[in-house]
């Protein structure tokens, strides 16, 4: 197995790829750039947490299956069957206390066992039965991008892209179906620094294996059906989603290949709850898209109609919020940023999200956006990123992206000139 996959070589040393890999995630979230020794395969995972948005100060993955749905679910899922072997395999003899959780494709951990402390502690970074721990919800953790990437993986302390996580080390493999290979869900242990160890990412390799051949032996002898799709939790939502708000009075929502244009008001919808990853209450949503009328019955009408015209999957009620993380063209915009790519970021920024809009709401976002992108741009010193600044359509008679370039120039340069004449006409 290579350093890859393995949180360590095996002989590294853990208390000093903490530090390292603590002092590198530090310097991440606070500047995007990725210095000292990191893994490749926890970097790119860092990045796309950082796209999606994910606060590693705030990350709550959210708890999407609960009461008689979890346990219908459960019960109707493959991966029930495999639950008294893995008990035997990972709890009954294993060395020190430690968490077992496994998985549905989604990343809703609906088995979560083992050690009692352990888990007490686990749910206060909600480590439970029923929440989303895909990377897309969670940031980066094991059992999150062994489903993405569909590999074992280990996440160790200060490699978990949220610090809640970081006390925490896991070992983690996907479980596929053993005669289709679709995958099922993922297996994951949690626990101290030992279950990040190369000892661990091959017991729970072994783990999963074994829990295939106990789907196939069972199949066999006629206690399971043949070969399915993985039971489908409740209002499963598509799985290639997008919501274009920038420049656009009306949000186009993409969805499993299909294209929708939104009205302005259930274009507010999206993007608040795409905004709002636990999700509004009917008198939030309300205040936030109305100033005067928030009544959740007016509310309660644009909901309903809302999910008549994208379908079942992507919206749930109490609170309103959305059954899967729903991209925007805005995130785009601001993981290029995060990444140092300003010039990226401006040709990605195609105008103010939902312009036309009045809704509380939306122009927070708007705004909030505007500042990040012009705060971020005023920091460059790059000539050709400040030149496109102050011709895109949106700046170009900004005294500030004027200002900007002006300084950057060389001021006997004609374009100097020209730019001067510009920022003196808007004076005027």
């Amino acid at each position: 197995m290579s350093w890859t996959w393995n949180a360590w070589p095996w002989d590294a040393d853990p208390d000093a790829v903490r530090k390292d890999v603590a002092l590198a995630h530090e310097d991440f979230t606070c500047s995007g750039r990725v210095r000292g020794t990191v893994r490749p395969v926890v970097v790119e995972s860092w990045r796309r947490s950082a796209r999606l948005g994910i606060d590693p100060d705030g990350v709550a993955p959210r708890i999407e299956l609960a009461g008689t749905d979890l346990a219908d679910y459960r019960d109707a899922h493959p991966l029930a069957a495999t639950l008294p072997l893995l008990r035997r395999l990972l709890l009954d003899t294993a060395p020190g206390p430690q968490i077992v959780a496994v998985g549905d494709a989604a990343g809703r951990l609906l088995w979560v066992e083992g050690d009692h402390r352990l888990r007490s502690r686990a749910e206060e970074m909600r480590f439970v039965e029923g929440a989303n721990w895909h990377e897309r919800s969670a940031g980066t953790n094991a059992p999150g991008v062994a489903l993405a990437l569909d590999h074992e993986v280990q996440v160790f302390a200060s490699e978990h892209f949220a610090r809640s996580a970081q006390p925490w080390s896991c070992s983690a493999a996907p479980l596929h179906d053993p005669d289709t290979g679709a995958l099922l869900g993922v297996l994951d242990i949690t626990g101290a620094d030992r279950v990040a160890s190369p000892q661990a990412l091959a017991l729970v390799r072994a783990a999963a294996t074994a829990a295939e051949m106990e789907l196939r032996a069972r199949r066999i002898a006629g206690l399971l059906p043949g070969p399915r799709p993985a039971a489908q939790a409740p209002d499963r939502a598509p799985e290639h989603l997008l919501l274009e708000v920038l420049g656009r009075d009306g949000a186009r929502l993409t969805m499993d290949g299909r294209r929708v244009e939104l009205s302005a008001r259930h274009s507010e919808i999206l993007l608040l709850l795409s905004s709002a990853p636990r999700g509004l209450a009917g008198a939030a949503l309300g205040a936030r898209l109305h100033e005067r009328d928030a009544s959740p019955v007016t509310v309660r009408a644009e909901m309903s109609r809302l999910r008549r015209l994208v379908g079942p999957g992507l919206l749930a009620s109490r609170p309103y919020r959305l059954l899967r993380p729903l991209p925007t063209d805005l995130d785009t915009v601001r993981g290029l940023l995060s990444d140092g790519d300003r010039r990226g970021a401006l040709r990605a920024y195609r105008g103010p999200v939902l312009p036309s809009s009045e809704a509380p709401g939306a122009v927070e976002i708007r705004e909030g956006l505007d500042a990040e992108l012009v705060g971020a741009l005023e920091g460059e010193d790059d000539p050709g990123t400040l030149l496109a600044w102050a011709e895109h359509p949106e700046w170009r008679d900004d005294p500030r992206a004027l200002g900007a370039v002006l300084r950057a120039l060389d001021p006997s340069s004609p374009r100097h000139a020209a730019l001067r004449g510009r920022l003196r006409w808007l004076g005027e």
